[in-house]
Formats: structure tokens, C-alpha cells, sequence
């Protein structure tokens, strides 16, 4: 049995339609921060949610939520984040991590050590999703996509490269699986790109890009029930997102986003899905799923 256990690592507050992207207006990046009118309205708190999987005697961490750093006293602190995630990426996002929230210390309130981790997998890179690396640093294994981490050393701009400055990252590549019928392809990944962790098909790690190229979704298989849990990121912002086909605001690759969130909903509305779960939906609650 695999226990999966659905954390929140704080919340950040963003315009709402760099969460669900406003067609009419295609507002760019700049628009969306606190600098233009534009972005100054509509904003909201959205949870940021990282994953401990239980499995066997294998403890694996889906992302690492925001670092204490950016919250020393568990409250908001702007001057903390900007030294943190730096000013530009405030303009964007502001975030908060209340006291016992912090990726290590709610491991630790499960009695687990970071050391204790066999696997952390990063989604994506993303400062929301990468700002707690320190805090799993000593982990066995910390992965990230080799597309996501070219990426981001390319865009100084986007990225905050000292969340894993000093981290050792071990980078894998994507098996392509172009075998079979569009629509079998299809079925595994939205560009037939996967990773298979174990490679006993339990731990799919699968290429969603779009809102960067080499963004993870990880695909969790009872193999011998067929049950699976999907864990897809960013690739939509909440249930809402695939149920409506509303892409998020940032993409980098605008065609590709649209066939990965086309994945998710196919992948979601399959009757063997358990659960299929953002990072940022405002309506999933803490809990555990066995699986």
C-alpha cells in the first residue's frame, strides 16, 4: 500500500489570472505584477501544496513548497521575501508560511528526518515550488528534469538559481514512447515522454510541458488495482482548470500547454483516478490518501 500524504507549505498571493489565464485580456508578465493596476486587483491567497509519498521502506517528496526564510515568524514579512525570492519575483508573488508549515518542519512533526528522505522530485523549478531545497538538501536523491534545469539556467529572469545553489541535483531524461496509435501515446504522457522511477510502473514521472518545458507531473499506480492518483503542478491551477480548459496565465509554450492540460483532463476523468490534484487549488485540503 502507498500512503500519500497532501501537505501545504503556506500560501502565495498572486493575481488571480496568473492562475487562470484571462483570454481577453493576455495579460503579459509585467502586467500581472504589483507594478501595473492591472495586477494590483483581483489578487488572491492560494495554498502551495508539496506531497510525502509512503512506499515500502521508500519515502519520496513531490516538491518542496516555500522556504522558512520567507516567513521567519510565520507571518508576512516583505522585506524577508524580497531578501529570499528577490524583488522582481515579489512584484509576482508574495508569499506566507505560517509556523509549523515549512516543508522540514511538518516532516519532522511525522517523525521523519530530511536525511530520511530516499527521493525529493521537483515539479519544476518555479520559486513556490523550489524555495524549500535547503530545507531537504542532506535528502538521498533531490531530481529535477534536465529540459527544466537548462531552461532555467537560460532564464535569470524567471528563475531564482540560488534556491539550489549548493544543492546537488540530479538531473534525469525523459524516455520518449512514440510506439503505438496517436491515442495510445497520448493515454502516457501529452508529448509520449515519461520517466518511470522504479521501472516497475508505480512512479510515473511524465512531461507536461508548457508552462515550462520540462514540467513533472507524477502519476502514482496501484498496479495490480489499476488505481491511480495524479499529481500534475502547475499544469492547471485547480480542478476547475481542466474541468473548464482554463490554462494558466504563464506558459512558455502556449500549444503545448493546451494539449498537456487536454492530458490532465482525460487522465483526470478516467474511472481509475483516485484523486487529481494542483498545486494551488484553493479547495484541496491537508489529508492522506492509501492507495
Amino acid at each position: 500500500m502507498m500512503k500519500i500524504h497532501v501537505l501545504q507549505t503556506g500560501q502565495v498571493n498572486i493575481s488571480e489570472s496568473l492562475a487562470f489565464r484571462d483570454e481577453e485580456v493576455n495579460p503579459s508578465l509585467p502586467k500581472l505584477t504589483v507594478l501595473s493596476s492591472y495586477g494590483r486587483k483581483n489578487r488572491k491567497w492560494f495554498p502551495v501544496s508539496a506531497y510525502l509519498i509512503e512506499y515500502d521502506d521508500y519515502l519520496i517528496l513531490y516538491d518542496t513548497g516555500w522556504h522558512r526564510d520567507i516567513s521567519p515568524n510565520g507571518k508576512y514579512e516583505k522585506l524577508s521575501q524580497i531578501r529570499h525570492q528577490t524583488l522582481k519575483d515579489y512584484l509576482t508573488n508574495q508569499g506566507l508560511v505560517p509556523e509549523g508549515q515549512a516543508i522540514n518542519e511538518q516532516l519532522e512533526s511525522l517523525n521523519i528526518k530530511t536525511s530520511d528522505l530516499d527521493y525529493v522530485v521537483l515539479s519544476h523549478l518555479d520559486v513556490d515550488h523550489a524555495s524549500g531545497l535547503k530545507h531537504v538538501g542532506d535528502a538521498k536523491k533531490i531530481m529535477v528534469s534536465r529540459d527544466e534545469l537548462d531552461f532555467a539556467n537560460k532564464n535569470k529572469i524567471r528563475y531564482v538559481g540560488n534556491m539550489w545553489k549548493g544543492v546537488d541535483l540530479d538531473t534525469f531524461e525523459f524516455e520518449d514512447r512514440p510506439h503505438g496509435t496517436e491515442e495510445e501515446i497520448f493515454e502516457n504522457s501529452p508529448v509520449g515522454r515519461v520517466y518511470d522511477l522504479f521501472g516497475d510502473g508505480k512512479f510515473q514521472l511524465i512531461n507536461i510541458p508548457g508552462h515550462t518545458p520540462g514540467l513533472v507531473a507524477l502519476k502514482i499506480i496501484n498496479t495490480y488495482t489499476g488505481k491511480y492518483v495524479l499529481l500534475f503542478s502547475d499544469g492547471g491551477y485547480a480542478e476547475k482548470s481542466w474541468r473548464e480548459m482554463i490554462l494558466p496565465g504563464i506558459a512558455d509554450n502556449l500549444d503545448q500547454a493546451i494539449e498537456s492540460l487536454k492530458w490532465i483532463r482525460q487522465t483526470s476523468l478516467n474511472e481509475n483516478c483516485i484523486e487529481s490534484l494542483a498545486n494551488h487549488d484553493p479547495d484541496i485540503k491537508p489529508h492522506i490518501i492509501e492507495l
